[in-house]
């Protein structure tokens, strides 16, 4: 059977059973899973042979970098991705296992190694790896590389979550999120990669799936041409490999990648523009939109540093997990992307009405909804933090007496909001941060039980970081920044420019400050903190420090 006749086939049988099964569950039936197994090709019985890596890898297979994540007290996911070629289909190395060792080291000279094994990379895979080194100290600094054949990658440093009782003073992290690569460059990101901090927090749209021409988009290159298969959507497995590998190929964020471990979550773009569950932006076919997301799912399991637990099955992937820093902070990520209702009155800005009121809707589907309020059931930190993608307090659009919001965010499913903070209110969670991505600007914001009344309590604070270059340079006032800050009182601060935000979560207080460079359509931008805000424990509401 040739290759278009097999994806054909593969198709069709994927349609039969959608039709036949209804919404996204078809994907557990035994035929099309099957089917999507083979068609993406899993590692099984039928491995693919294993190759001399000293044959097989002729040049720097290290080009993307290297990359770790999810830290716990005594563990740490490391990543890389076997690419000398990384712009080729395969990254230019042949259809063969490959094997990879790896060292784990107290110093950057790796005279005191601690961990150290080999890992095959496979081509089922796409070459990447996923380690999870076990047997490390809680609350320390690691650093760790990387060897294939004759190359050794560049070395990354990664740092091991407290131990779940230990009273942290503080944790010191960095939201990021929105890095379009055809926006600008991601000077931000060489800046971040020299702060100090224990971890950072990817809140989504890693990766965009439009078009980049041959210049980069407004990079506006001079001195390289990006090859034609860039300057497409992604939509198929290869495109979306081949654009992490676009994506990767970025100095600075290897350069932050290598400095920080990462804990990542994605939001639309991803896999498409405000898809909502199984249906995409423009409508159409579940079925036919499931074999896109499968494929996206697939590509940005292999290219972030997670787990096992995380590994995609078919079209469904479960990202949503908590992490723990000591009594200090939970981390309870979430995905709103795979499991919420569609858009009420499409995917703009509309006057609430009966249909993005209906109190079924869900922003994170029942069973992530009944998880996150049964962790802060459990809950034993000081700060219960939420990192997720698009902006949860309200956030009126206009001055109207009944204003336009975003059916995308959270405004859009106000039940759903509801739900969660009357959990949250519950379970007696007393410090609640909110971290979002999204808008591409920054906020920081009083969160209430009712916004519609100036005198109702704050119960925690969302702090929305900025793009890394998504919407290019930006600017300090948006054209509707007076708008929005007089039809929102509880936002205390609203910036356009680009950057990143860091958070420290100490025994007293959290603080945010917003870190905001003035350019990203040329690149080396210098790094300004335009503001910084706290809210006390026990005592939640934005204050400037």
């Amino acid at each position: 059977m040739t290759r278009t006749s097999f994806q054909q086939e593969y198709h069709r049988e994927l349609r039969a059973a959608a039709a036949h099964l209804g919404r996204r569950r078809f994907l557990t039936a035994t035929g099309a899973a099957a089917a999507l197994a083979f068609a993406t090709n899993l590692p099984g019985s039928a491995q693919a042979a294993e190759a001399d890596a000293r044959k097989a890898v002729t040049a720097d297979p290290f080009t993307l970098g290297v990359a770790s994540g999810d830290p716990l007290p005594g563990s740490v996911v490391l990543w890389t991705r076997l690419a000398p070629s990384p712009y080729e289909p395969g990254n230019g190395l042949p259809n063969a296992r490959i094997a990879v060792d790896w060292e784990v080291a107290h110093d950057s000279r790796f005279t005191r190694v601690v961990r150290r094994g080999t890992a095959t990379a496979h081509p089922e895979f796409n070459h990447t790896l996923h380690i999870e080194v076990a047997g490390l100290d809680a609350d320390r600094v690691y650093y760790y590389r990387f060897r294939a054949g004759t190359w050794t990658s560049p070395a990354g440093r990664t740092r091991t979550a407290p131990a779940r009782g230990a009273r942290t003073t503080d944790v010191r992290l960095a939201a990021v999120s929105c890095q379009a690569y055809h926006d600008g460059y991601f000077t931000a990101y060489r800046h971040l990669a020299g702060e100090d901090l224990d971890v950072v927090l990817h809140l989504g749209d890693y990766l965009y799936e439009y078009a980049v021409d041959a210049a980069g988009g407004a990079r506006a290159y001079t001195d390289r041409t990006l090859p034609a298969i860039f300057n497409r959507e992604t939509v198929t497995l290869e495109d979306y490999r081949l654009r992490y590998a676009l994506y990767k190929s970025d100095p600075d964020l290897r350069a932050a990648h290598a400095a920080h471990p990462f804990v990542v979550t994605w939001d639309d773009h991803e896999t498409e523009n405000n898809y909502a569950d199984d249906v995409p932006e423009g409508g159409g076919s579940p079925a036919d939109f499931l074999i896109r997301r499968a494929a996206a799912y697939r590509a940005y399991w292999e290219n972030q540093p997670l787990r096992r637990p995380q590994q995609p099955q078919a079209a469904d992937m479960q990202l949503y997990r908590r992490l723990h820093f000591g009594q200090l902070a939970q981390f309870d990520i979430l995905d709103t992307r795979q499991y919420r209702s569609d858009q009420a009155y499409g995917d703009g800005a509309h006057v609430p009405g009966p249909a993005s009121e209906d109190p079924s809707r869900t922003m994170t589907g029942a069973t992530q909804e009944r998880w996150l309020i049964d962790g802060w059931r459990a809950s034993d930190a000081l700060w219960n933090v939420v990192p997720q993608q698009v902006t949860f307090s309200r956030r009126r659009l206009d001055l109207n007496p009944v204003a336009k919001v975003s059916m995308d965010a959270w405004d859009g499913y106000p039940a759903s909001r509801d739900r969660v903070l009357a959990g949250a209110q519950a379970a007696g969670v007393e410090n609640l941060v909110v971290l979002t991505g999204d808008v591409h600007v920054s906020y920081a914001l009083d969160i209430k039980r009712d916004f519609d009344d100036p005198k109702a309590p704050v119960v925690g604070t969302e702090f929305v970081t900025t793009s890394v270059s998504s919407g290019r340079d930006g600017a300090d006032k948006p054209a509707n920044w007076q708008t929005y800050t007089q039809a929102n009182p509880h936002m205390k601060w609203y910036n356009g420019r680009r950057g990143y935000t860091v958070i420290t979560l100490g025994r007293d207080a959290a603080r945010a400050d917003y870190r905001t460079v003035s350019a990203v359509t040329a690149p080396g931008a210098p790094l300004t903190t335009a503001a910084s805000f706290v809210t006390e424990a026990g005592d939640p509401g934005l204050k400037p420090a």
